[in-house]
């Protein structure tokens, strides 16, 4: 060759896939990422089954074993409105990851503890790693997932939600039967390290955005909460009195109001990032999805407490007996995600959800009429099937119309502020329906409210004339329910049409 003749070119490198590449087929990564978020929300409600062995096994009362719930839900809410700018920042992979192994590690702590206060110490770790989690899926989910296939998506993400809540008792009765309460937290190990292995190799790394953290908000919303919810759930224990020195129960709860609207200020108030960014409720379905959310996570939270304690105490259960009961729930939950999710993007939000808030609330008013100590079994599913087919309609709708028309730079704030939002209504559920677990059976002349009936689940036996007025305890702290839901019915029938682009 001569000199003078030019020299091709070198062959180029094939370039590295950078971070922010997306993956041709997204739903295998969606199929990871939905197994640690089923495994999360299964904690939410599988305690509820397992109240009465936690109960015998570390001598706690209703109240304490009910904070084992609380203190999840607790640390899982507050911290989950900064967790989704964490994702932002440093990759929801990253993120999400790095919860699942704090989670799975809080799994072990809660089996191996043997008081209550440490059990309630780890439900604690575990809520932290489930915050650092939850908003990654749907920030994921709204990255990876092209506008006309979103809504698909979404509706897997909040199937899976919906599933989760409510299968959560059916399979804590069946490991509290086989092995023991510890069980319903050691099952986690495994499931978690199965999805860390699916989630690091099918998960993409996605492109990070520098965030500021709002470390105010984050603590004005902490505590705030934190009073609000220990005064509504220790309110009937001090007799709505004094707890401690000048500290009494409508202190804390007026005191908790009180630093949730200097939260709200502040956000209004901070011009760099706050950690709830007021712009995004100009959204009107955004808006609306959150507050109907937060009646769901409500509903959803406060139902198991009275039904598995009326399963077990009046008809002498056994844990996985009192679970089945939720099985018609997560059946008909089940057979309808799909063509849920198909109708997601065809049919009006307010179609869909209006419905499913009304079979909801007719069919929690249905077993508050039907809760009895001789009520057949078959009588029971009916309503329990109708749940189910109205969950159905929720879950998934209110997911999707909530992210449909945010932007895809605020991913990580809107997942964060709508998963905080369903998390505060399922903490205030918890501490609600303890409150009117406890001030029913007072007034139902039951001792001094759960008192009399912690010897009976301790001892699995309940007086025959204790029966009926225990029973209507129960069925009466349910009506709060429907009373709840009537509000996310409401923010339902307002909601606008869709935008399939953003």
């Amino acid at each position: 060759m001569s000199q003078n003749t030019p020299m091709p070119p070198p062959a180029a490198a094939p370039p590295a896939t950078p971070a922010g590449t997306l993956p041709e087929n997204p739903w295998p990564a969606l199929w990871a990422l939905c197994l640690g978020f089923f495994m999360i929300l299964v904690d939410t409600t599988i305690v509820t089954v397992a109240t009465p062995a936690i109960m015998d096994d570390l001598r706690a009362d209703v109240t304490a074993v009910v904070w084992v719930t609380s203190a999840y839900l607790l640390a899982y809410a507050v911290p989950v409105l900064i967790t989704g700018r964490l994702g932002d920042r440093y990759g929801p992979r990253r993120v999400y990851l790095t919860g699942l192994v704090v989670f799975t590690l809080a799994s072990l702590w809660c089996g191996l503890t043997g008081t209550i206060t440490g059990l309630v110490l780890a439900r604690v770790a575990q809520g932290l790693g489930a915050s650092l989690m939850t908003p990654q899926t749907m920030a994921v989910i709204t990255r990876i997932f092209p506008p006309q296939r979103r809504g698909s998506a979404m509706a897997l993400w909040g199937a899976t939600a919906g599933v989760a809540t409510l299968v959560g008792p059916s399979l804590g009765g069946v490991l509290v039967d086989a092995a023991g309460w510890e069980w319903i937290f050691f099952v986690n190990i495994p499931v978690g390290v199965v999805a860390f292995v699916l989630a690091w190799r099918l998960v993409p790394v996605l492109e990070t955005h520098p965030h500021r953290f709002d470390w105010l908000g984050v603590a004005l919303s902490g505590v705030g909460m934190f009073l609000l919810v220990f005064g509504i759930q220790e309110g009937q224990q001090y007799d709505w009195g004094t707890i401690a020195g000048p500290f009494t129960v409508w202190r804390l709860i007026v005191g908790g109001l009180v630093v949730l609207a200097a939260f709200v200020w502040w956000q209004a108030r901070n011009r760099r990032e706050p950690l709830v960014p007021l712009a995004l409720f100009r959204d009107r379905n955004f808006s609306l999805a959150n507050v109907a959310i937060a009646t769901v996570g409500f509903g959803f939270t406060a139902l198991g407490f009275p039904l598995m304690l009326y399963a077990q105490v009046v008809r002498g259960w056994s844990p996985t007996q009192s679970g089945l009961l939720m099985v018609p729930l997560a059946v008909s939950s089940i057979l309808l995600a799909r063509p849920v999710g198909r109708l997601t993007d065809r049919v009006h939000p307010r179609v869909l959800t209006s419905f499913g808030f009304v079979a909801m609330g007719t069919a929690l008013v249905a077993a508050y009429a039907l809760l009895g100590p001789r009520t057949p079994v078959w009588q029971l599913l009916l309503p329990l099937f109708l749940l189910g087919i109205g969950s159905a309609f929720l879950w998934s709708v209110l997911s999707t119309t909530a992210n449909r028309n945010l932007p895809l730079s605020q991913a990580g704030a809107g997942s964060g502020v709508y998963n905080a939002t369903r998390q505060v209504g399922a903490v205030l559920g918890s501490a609600v329906v303890a409150v009117l677990m406890e001030s029913r059976l007072a007034a139902a002349g039951l001792g001094g409210g759960v008192g009399s009936a912690e010897t009976a689940m301790a001892s699995g036996t309940l007086p025959e004339e204790a029966w009926e007025p225990f029973s209507r305890a129960m069925a009466e702290s349910l009506l709060v329910i429907p009373a709840v839901l009537l509000l996310g019915l409401l923010c339902a029938a307002a909601f606008e049409g869709m935008k399939h682009e953003r």
